[in-house]
């Protein structure tokens, strides 16, 4: 009698068809999570170094403006094409301005997303802790890294919008590259993956793209076969950093006087000046790493490593050596009183980005397998309360400002209506003063004067100082303005003070908290801001 045997599937059919539902759940929780990611962490598109690229890029599209302190304006674009690239855009859809950031936005939020979700799929097999990185990375994006100034991902669109997720992806393409139980084709898109991502990375933020470059020259080693390839390579690509470290501080030019004060106004540089809970901020995550990669390193009893475990054993090592190294190259080079300050102006320890990205990797993944598991409830008990608290301190870091931003929406914001004001009412090639540090004025919540009114304005403390402190060319425009807009809302100065220090330097309007005696003719004025002409 004749048996029936029912055609088996193939393992091959099979194993493609889990990776393809995978894919699909993973594109659906990316999409769905974006949305979550932006009401959790809001959305500011002028503000802090938003301001900064905005105004370069507005200065692409309208030539006219910022005719004054225009070095200010294009020193963020010197070394990208991040803002020739979104003035692009804007003039190849004609959306304008305001809805191509927000699509931008959300577009790098969703490319983060979906690379942290790939590289997890490299390291983990199961669906709860690929989420688990994913939820979290959602609730931490704003996250600041240690007291370098830095977040994972800032609630506005600038050049680390787009290197963030170039960095994830590069290093996801190194372990494709390097599992020996993929095809040759595979092995190869995974190369392509790395260096395409870095070099996107580098036509944006040649910077962060360095740091993603050393992190994945760093993952190579760890994942070559053998024990000692793997240990002196890991060993020479720290040595080599820290060689050239000390040569270029030891090659450096004697700095002006003048540069070294803006230099020291950089605190965030110098790791000898932070206190103790941001130092808290840079070990902490060195130590759960440490924790994680000895983990990782041992497979259970009676069973050999997987590709999942040399993988995450090898990210854990991979962040554990750069932020090792990171630290010494500061400790050693990044301090106030070096002799130069070329390596403290590299910020060595941004760095620790990735150090962070690869801790919420092993963080998610044991929260998805351990807490979260397959209980819907506990899933979204966790965004509620991660989130929440995320949430908070974004409400709370832009107290006068809608949480989102959106085009079209009126700002609440005192100090913004005074610069839409005076977009709207003030000469195109008026130049304007601001107290210095404006921006760190009680209800102004960070937002960019040059980039909302689009008129020129004298050099601030914050934002240009920044800019001054890694382009030593501007310290003498730096330094005129600084001490021209020192004390113009002091209640001791007068306008006679004012016009004398303004004049020269062909400021012809001024901004004033409402505070401030003037009887000069001022055409706006609010709760919080005057807006006045000089004689």
């Amino acid at each position: 009698m004749a048996t029936f045997v029912a055609p088996v599937e193939s393992q091959s059919t099979v194993q493609r068809a889990t990776v393809e539902r995978e894919r699909g759940f993973g594109l659906l929780l990316v999409s769905v999570l974006t949305w979550v990611a932006m009401a959790v962490h809001g959305y500011h598109p002028y503000a802090e170094d938003g301001g900064l690229y905005m105004a370069g890029v507005k200065r692409l599209l309208d030539p006219a403006l910022y005719p004054q302190g225009t070095a200010f304006v294009l020193e963020p674009m010197r070394h990208s094409l991040f803002a020739p690239l979104v003035a692009g855009i804007v003039k190849l859809t004609g959306l304008g301005l305001p809805w191509v950031l927000l699509a931008l936005d959300l577009a790098s939020i969703w490319a983060t997303l979906f690379a942290v979700w790939m590289l997890a799929a490299r390291c983990w097999s199961r669906r709860e802790e690929r989420a688990g990185v994913v939820v979290l990375l959602t609730c931490w994006l704003t996250l600041p890294v240690a007291g370098t100034a830095l977040f994972l991902m800032d609630p506005y669109v600038t050049a680390r919008s787009l290197s963030t997720p170039c960095t994830l992806l590069a290093l996801a393409g190194v372990l494709d590259m390097s599992n020996q139980d993929t095809s040759g084709n595979q092995r190869r898109r995974g190369l392509c993956l790395w260096f395409g991502s870095i070099a996107i990375a580098a036509l944006v933020h040649p910077l962060m793209a360095v740091y993603g470059l050393w992190a994945t020259l760093t993952l190579v080693c760890l994942r070559l076969q053998r024990r000692g390839a793997r240990f002196w390579g890991t060993a020479a690509l720290s040595a080599a950093a820290l060689a050239i470290a000390a040569a270029l501080q030891y090659a450096a030019k004697p700095e002006d006087p003048d540069y070294v004060h803006v230099a020291l106004t950089r605190t965030y540089w110098f790791p000898g000046t932070w206190a103790w809970y941001e130092w808290v901020g840079l070990a902490a995550p060195v130590v759960i790493l440490a924790a994680f990669a000895r983990a990782s390193s041992v497979g259970s009893a009676g069973r050999a490593l997987s590709q999942g475990d040399t993988a995450r054993s090898a990210l854990a090592q991979m962040a554990l050596s750069i932020g090792v190294t990171a630290t010494a190259i500061a400790l050693l080079f990044a301090r106030a009183g070096a002799p130069t300050h070329v390596v403290a102006r590299l910020q060595p320890l941004r760095a620790f980005q990735i150090v962070y990205l690869a801790m919420i990797l092993f963080l998610g993944s044991t929260m998805g397998r351990v807490v979260l598991r397959r209980s819907a409830w506990r899933w979204a008990a966790a965004i509620v309360l991660l989130g929440g608290i995320m949430a908070r301190a974004g409400f709370a870091a832009f107290p006068n400002s809608n949480h989102l931003e959106l085009p079209g929406a009126s700002a609440r914001n005192p100090w913004v209506q005074s610069f839409l004001w005076i977009r709207e009412n003030t000469p195109h090639d008026a130049l304007f003063a601001l107290d210095s540090d404006y921006i760190n004025a009680r209800g102004e919540d960070a937002q960019s004067f040059r980039a909302i009114a689009e008129r020129s304005a004298l050099p601030d403390y914050s934002k240009d100082g920044g800019e001054t402190s890694i382009a030593p060319n501007l310290t003498a425009a730096w330094s005129i303005g600084q001490a021209a807009q020192e004390r113009l809302s002091s209640p001791t100065e007068t306008d006679a003070q004012r016009i004398a220090a303004l004049s020269p330097l062909g400021v012809s309007w001024i901004v004033l908290e409402a505070s401030a005696a003037t009887s000069l003719n001022c055409p706006y004025a609010s709760s919080a801001v005057r807006v006045c002409r000089l004689p």
